[in-house]
């Protein structure tokens, strides 16, 4: 029981740093204007690096071997490029344009996309469970989108288009990585894709000058990379050790709703009644996938 706690507690953990940096990254963008690719890139860079070297020289284990089979690397390249690197500039586009609190919310529609896929890849039905998670997350997306006015958007077109892009990249970068995490260390693949996944922005990141660079850019940065990125990563990871990864999926919904609250409470983001069941229904998906149920039969005809 003590151990289940500890497990609970670092999925809970990880995914408030998760969502606090999210917000962070909102404050970045809308009050001093830095790109979001710059920000991308710095932080893949940073956390696939320090990642890599806390499993070097920390944990004393190889970080080198996935590079010793082809199949290794097409499968650690496909992560990086097509899980990765989306997932994480389309998750910072929707906040660019956005706003922390419904790009994160948006970007729970993932598990979404993975029961289509994986309904189409099988030919087969989905669970009555996942037909109900679909049509709910239909229902929230549109209410928290247009908060109720099915005529108008209540957020530009840019911030729900990258918000559903993040959703779909999140389900990609789900997808991809399963077959390397039965070989390897899940902080070695994380690391070399976030390192590889910045390759495209280490252009962007030499030429970028920073108009203003003060303590609260430095600050945030930090927070970022350190507490955002590495420490999220590696606590979601040791949660994985205590407890079920359904448990873990449930309680990533911390995420979402700490950057709900950090938005409304830090910057001042106001969200209306409609808005927030949206966001609720969205997030309630998550409970309803580790709910049994049994797959739909079509009846014959």
């Amino acid at each position: 029981m003590k151990n289940r706690s500890v497990g609970i507690w670092l999925a809970i953990i990880g995914s408030f740093f998760w969502g606090a940096a999210g917000t962070v990254a909102q404050f970045l963008f809308h009050n001093y204007n830095l790109s979001p690719q710059w920000l991308v890139g710095i932080r893949l860079l940073t956390s696939g690096f320090l990642l890599l070297a806390f499993v070097f020289f920390v944990k004393k284990e190889p970080i080198l071997n996935i590079w010793q089979s082809k199949q290794n690397i097409v499968l650690l390249l496909a992560f990086s490029f097509l899980g990765m690197l989306p997932s994480q500039f389309t998750y910072f586009m929707a906040i660019r344009f956005g706003n922390a609190a419904t790009a994160t919310i948006l970007q729970f529609t993932g598990p979404l996309f993975i029961i289509i896929f994986i309904a189409l890849r099988q030919l087969k039905f989905p669970r009555r469970t996942d037909c109900i998670s679909i049509i709910i997350a239909m229902i929230g997306t549109i209410l928290l989108v247009t908060k109720g006015h099915l005529n108008t958007l209540s957020l530009a077109p840019t911030a729900v288009f990258w918000g559903l892009l993040a959703g779909l990249s999140q389900a990609s970068y789900t997808l991809i990585p399963k077959k390397l995490l039965s070989n390897f260390s899940a902080l070695v693949v994380v690391g070399w894709a976030m390192l590889l996944g910045s390759i495209p922005f280490i252009p962007i990141i030499s030429t970028h000058q920073l108009t203003v660079f003060n303590w609260k850019i430095v600050l945030s940065l930090v927070f970022i990379i350190v507490f955002g990125t590495i420490l999220a990563y590696l606590f979601y990871i040791l949660s994985l050790k205590y407890i079920e990864p359904a448990i873990t999926g449930v309680l990533s919904a911390s995420e979402p709703l700490t950057a709900t609250v950090l938005s409304v409470t830090l910057l001042h983001l106001h969200l209306s009644f409609i808005e927030i069941v949206g966001a609720f229904l969205i997030i309630l998906t998550a409970f309803l996938q580790v709910w049994p149920s049994k797959k739909l039969k079509i009846p014959k005809k």
